[in-house]
């Protein structure tokens, strides 16, 4: 069996309406269901997206061009949302910005905070030179000469990472000098927008990072227990939660979640990528939105992210965040080409306290994350173990 991709959700009941645009990832698709169901009552539910098709409580949806200006004020003129609620970084987040300022528009949680964290430099500015927050030493740079005298400056090993991508696409990590000419090259090939600027990153020996999911809702700002990540060519693979740290670095990492934030401000989930060693914790990224290691959630807490997403959106209250004991995600991939089927499902659901979501992708062309499996277990390692063999029993097909 298989899934096709649907749109994100637009809720309206004449008090209140929320319009998403999304191209079908898998985060967004889960917070549809999630808005469904607390807004069950009648509120109206559309998809804005290009690949969508209806869901059961999707009562309208639309094929978008988010990246085109006219196109996506068209769609919002039409439609007249309360509410616009990005889910993806492909949409073009100045007419958001514009639309905000000229209109009152609202976005969630703020035009600028779509629009900062879409672009690496705009959030690394942000942290490190406004907000003084402590991160790796970093150059931007627009050439291969340029490029080539950041990675002098900054010595090796390094990253190198355009300033609009995600999920890895066009990162490398420079370790020696051979690296250097194909790192660029995969830079200005691979990332979501073509070629241009990039970011090179001095590599901080960390002991592990982590995403802290920090909640901004009517009742102030809450913590999820930090989630510990393990990642291969920049793209997350497996996550678990609570990732053990001590008092004073979980302390340090509420601290830069806190302030980072504050500063994006509005409601919303976002995602806080740090860097830890030991009691030191440097800032890496952040997304306005669910965050693809917060998968975790959905075995590991009683109100997932894209629950505590869809509350804080909405105004609804979250007085507290249950955490229910040692859990972990896996990622599965498909490489190829083709439209993914599955096998062998049940024998990765023999296990007790484990959980399967296919994300519905439409087609691969390369590699692509098209599922992920949850485990519940008596420690962290024994959580990991069960969501990788789950993983490992999926047979994956891609058929024309």
């Amino acid at each position: 069996f298989r899934f096709r991709p649907t749109g994100q959700f637009v809720a309206n009941d004449g008090a209140l309406m929320a319009a998403a645009v999304r191209a079908g990832a898998a985060l967004g698709y889960m917070m549809e269901e999630e808005v469904a169901a607390e807004v069950a009552d009648g509120r109206l539910i559309q998809v804005l997206d290009q690949w969508c098709l209806p869901f059961p409580g999707l009562h309208l949806y639309h094929h978008s061009r988010r990246q085109s200006p006219p196109a996506l004020r068209a769609l919002i003129a039409q439609e007249q949302p309360h509410l616009i609620v990005p889910e993806i970084e492909a949409i073009h987040t100045e007419t958001l910005v514009q639309l905000e300022q000229e209109t009152g528009q609202r976005v969630v949680p703020t035009a600028r905070a779509a629009r900062l964290t879409m672009d690496r430099e705009g959030i690394r500015r942000l942290a490190a030179e406004t907000l003084g927050l402590p991160t790796s030493p970093y150059r931007f740079v627009d050439t291969e000469a340029e490029y080539r005298a950041a990675v002098a400056a900054i010595g090796l090993p390094c990253v190198v990472k355009p300033v609009m991508s995600s999920s890895g696409k066009g990162q490398s990590t420079l370790r020696s000098e051979a690296d250097i000419a194909p790192a660029w090259e995969y830079a200005q090939t691979g990332g979501r927008a073509g070629a241009g600027r990039c970011i090179v990153e001095g590599f901080i020996d960390f002991d592990y990072e982590i995403t802290l999911l920090t909640v901004r809702h009517a009742g102030g700002t809450s913590f999820c227990a930090p989630i510990g990540h393990w990642q291969k060519d920049g793209d997350y693979r497996e996550s678990w939660q609570p990732q053990p740290m001590s008092p004073r670095a979980l302390a340090r990492a509420e601290e830069i979640s806190q302030a980072i934030t504050d500063d994006l401000g509005g409601w919303g989930l976002f995602g806080v990528e740090l860097f830890v060693k030991g009691d030191e914790v440097w800032f890496s990224e952040v997304s306005p939105r669910p965050h693809d290691t917060g998968l975790v959630t959905l075995a590991s807490q009683e109100l997932s992210e894209f629950a505590l997403h869809a509350r804080a959106i909405l105004g609804l209250p979250i007085p507290l965040i249950r955490q229910s004991g040692p859990s972990a995600s896996c990622a599965m991939l498909a490489h190829g080409e083709g439209v993914p089927f599955f096998s062998n499902v049940d024998a990765a659901l023999v296990h007790p306290d484990t959980a399967l979501r296919l994300f519905g992708k439409p087609s691969v062309h390369g590699h692509r994350r098209v599922g992920v499996t949850l485990a519940r277990g008596a420690d962290i390692d024994d959580a990991r173990r069960i969501a990788r063999e789950a993983a490992d029993a999926i047979g994956i097909e891609l058929r024309p």
